[in-house]
């Protein structure tokens, strides 16, 4: 097991596209596969019948995850052959298999502590790429399943990405250890600080890191960095909160849950524009953030600004239009409503391995996708043709500025 590595969650996965006869496998009352010789490299021999706790989930882009607890039965259905053995696996009833369908992702991954994690991802989606992307399976077009025990090498190592994925089923991802909480707590008087200010700390402790070199690679620094700080903050915070709980004061303890999960589902988007930020300004990219433009819309970013949009005279073919959105699942539509005057939109996502009916849609509406260079091998290698970088959108921005 190797620290900060998939090796440290699950010690082998099995995944396959799911047939027909599979998937009616799934819905049918005799939930059994058969042992394919690929899944004896995950569950080894059964001498007798061996029984793993299991959870279950079935994921796709529009809806929540669909969850169950249950049990895998990993068996020998001719234990008492001589020469021959046929292993089974066989696993209850549950709502999270019973969404399944042809063509659907089936994961199985076994945790450390000899559980199972059994996902379904929808075919065609978002989620069924990131989970492809994630345990490192592009090619699913043979029958069986393809099975990995290897999770150590570089591209398994959990970072910005990888954390999301995980997070997104089900993994709660230790934190590495950081250096910075007594700093932290003196210089924020023992609280969470305004979201500019800690993302300008984040990014004062990677002061070798200067963005005019590489803009795509700061800004994926700065993230992950603001990420742990982030997370060794609120969970000293959320500690000391606890510590000190009347445990009587139900309505208290779920209204400062709530506030938690409210404060990690905004604070990615604020950061990630705080730091967007902080490189046009390095650029000099003139600029304004969250202007008003029609319908009292607010885009996060107008190029040149506010002024020239609003100058009826200015070229609207030198205007620029930014959205930026962390994850951008079905909201990335929200751009399209505004700044009126601008025809091509742009959206800056850190959302990894866009399905391509996504995508396409997106073309069909105009809107240009823009993700640090990092993330466009996610994508499928037609999508990635018609991708920015974050490079190419700053270029992009300074021609625009030069001749306006």
């Amino acid at each position: 097991m190797k620290r900060g590595h998939l090796s440290e969650y699950f010690s082998g996965v099995a995944v396959k596209r799911l047939s027909a006869v599979e998937a009616d496998v799934f819905r049918s009352h005799q939930h059994e596969f058969n042992g394919v010789e690929a899944l004896k490299r995950l569950f080894g021999d059964a001498e007798r019948k061996v029984q793993f706790a299991a959870r279950f989930m079935y994921l796709c882009d529009d809806e929540d995850p669909v969850e169950s607890d249950g049990f895998l039965t990993w068996y020998d259905a001719r234990d008492r052959h001589p020469t021959r053995s046929e292993h089974r696996l066989y696993f209850p009833a549950n709502p999270a298999i019973e969404c399944a369908a042809e063509g659907d992702v089936l994961v199985l991954a076994k945790r450390p502590d000899n559980s199972v994690l059994v996902v379904v991802a929808e075919k065609d989606t978002t989620v069924s790429n990131q989970v492809q992307w994630l345990f490192g399976v592009s090619d699913l077009a043979h029958p069986g399943f393809s099975i990995r025990e290897e999770l150590e090498t570089d591209r398994d190592r959990i970072a910005l990405t990888s954390r999301a994925i995980l997070e997104s089923i089900g993994l709660d991802i230790e934190t590495p250890p950081d250096t910075h909480l007594d700093d932290m707590l003196r210089m924020f008087h023992g609280k969470f600080p305004p979201t500019m200010a800690f993302s300008a700390y984040a990014r004062n402790t990677l002061q070798d890191i200067d963005p005019r070199d590489d803009p795509d690679s700061a800004v994926i620094a700065w993230m992950e960095r603001e990420e742990i700080l982030f997370r060794t903050l609120e969970r000293h915070l959320v500690a000391r909160y606890l510590a000190e709980l009347d445990k009587t004061n139900v309505e208290g303890f779920l209204g400062f849950s709530k506030s938690v999960q409210n404060r990690r589902m905004s604070r990615a988007g604020y950061a990630l524009e705080n730091h967007l930020e902080e490189v046009f300004t390095r650029f000099q990219i003139r600029h304004s953030r969250n202007p008003v433009t029609e319908n009292t819309s607010k885009p996060d970013f107008i190029f040149p600004g506010s002024a020239a949009y609003h100058d009826s005279q200015f070229d609207p073919n030198k205007l620029t239009m930014l959205g930026v959105k962390s994850t951008c699942k079905d909201r990335w539509r929200q751009v399209l409503a505004e700044a009126d005057r601008i025809k091509l939109k742009h959206l800056l996502t850190l959302e990894s391995a866009i399905s391509l009916n996504q995508t396409t849609e997106m073309r069909s509406k105009n809107l240009q996708l823009v993700l640090p260079h990092s993330l466009h091998v996610t994508f499928h290698p037609k999508q990635q043709e018609w991708l920015l970088s974050l490079r190419d959108f700053l270029t992009l921005l300074e021609e625009r500025q030069t001749t306006s």
